[in-house]
């Protein structure tokens, strides 16, 4: 998969996808990843990004020209209708639809293009919905101060999804919300910990009283936590 983020603040991503399953990926060629500075592609001297929103009100908007400007060198076009087969450009916003794993996991399994436009100050030019875009995402019912944060979650929780980017087959499939439930308890070494012991059933060896004090075990978590997960399953 290739994913290109779009943003003002290009110095905002330094690093961050050098850690963890991330960084594996990119090693192994499962994911590249590119960050474009929005500002490369304005074409004043000033390299001005944002202006006042029409008919009044707080705050600056983002142009829409400097973001057309950036699908087109990515993709040579601005025409929604003539984009590659299996490409998404997603605006990350809080009016978008919010993002959880079953979202995670069609980007994942249908996307080989992924493009985040990253948003700032009071929002980006409408324009861009309208022609540009072909999702708009939220991480969340609440506001950030840009997309950049928003940006980082949705690569982490996708690219972790990709076919080999995780050690194990079956960790994404065993993670919480993937069967819609919260993931069952963990224990390591020591068996014993100031007093706390680890579960017998875990220490067993039957498989099949462990898959079924796990399933237990998530069941009582979700609905102490996150009931509303079940009333989802249910509906």
């Amino acid at each position: 998969m290739k994913i290109d983020v779009l943003t003002i603040f290009p110095e905002f991503f330094r690093e961050v996808f050098d850690f963890g399953i991330i960084r594996r990926a990119r090693a192994a060629e499962i994911v590249e990843i590119g960050v474009h500075d929005i500002r490369a592609f304005t074409l004043d001297k000033h390299r001005k990004v944002d202006d006042r929103p029409f008919g009044g009100g707080d705050g600056m908007v983002l142009t829409p020209e400097p973001i057309f400007r950036a699908v087109e060198h990515l993709l040579g076009t601005s025409d929604r209708q003539q984009y590659p087969e299996r490409t998404r450009v997603v605006l990350l916003t809080p009016q978008g639809r919010v993002f959880r794993q079953p979202v995670a996991r069609e980007l994942a399994d249908e996307a080989e293009h992924l493009i985040l436009i990253c948003g700032r100050y009071e929002g980006v030019d409408e324009r861009v919905s309208e022609a540009l875009v072909t999702d708009e995402i939220s991480i969340g019912d609440y506001v950030l101060s840009g997309g950049e944060p928003a940006a980082i979650v949705i690569v982490d929780a996708v690219t972790r999804l990709l076919p080999n980017a995780q050690g194990s087959a079956t960790s994404a499939e065993n993670d919480s919300f993937s069967n819609g439930l919260l993931d069952y308890p963990q224990y390591t070494q020591p068996r014993e910990f100031r007093g706390m012991r680890v579960p017998e059933v875990l220490l067993s060896g039957n498989h099949a009283a462990i898959e079924k004090w796990r399933h237990e075990k998530a069941l009582e978590k979700t609905l102490k936590v996150r009931k509303d997960l079940l009333n989802k399953e249910n509906s």
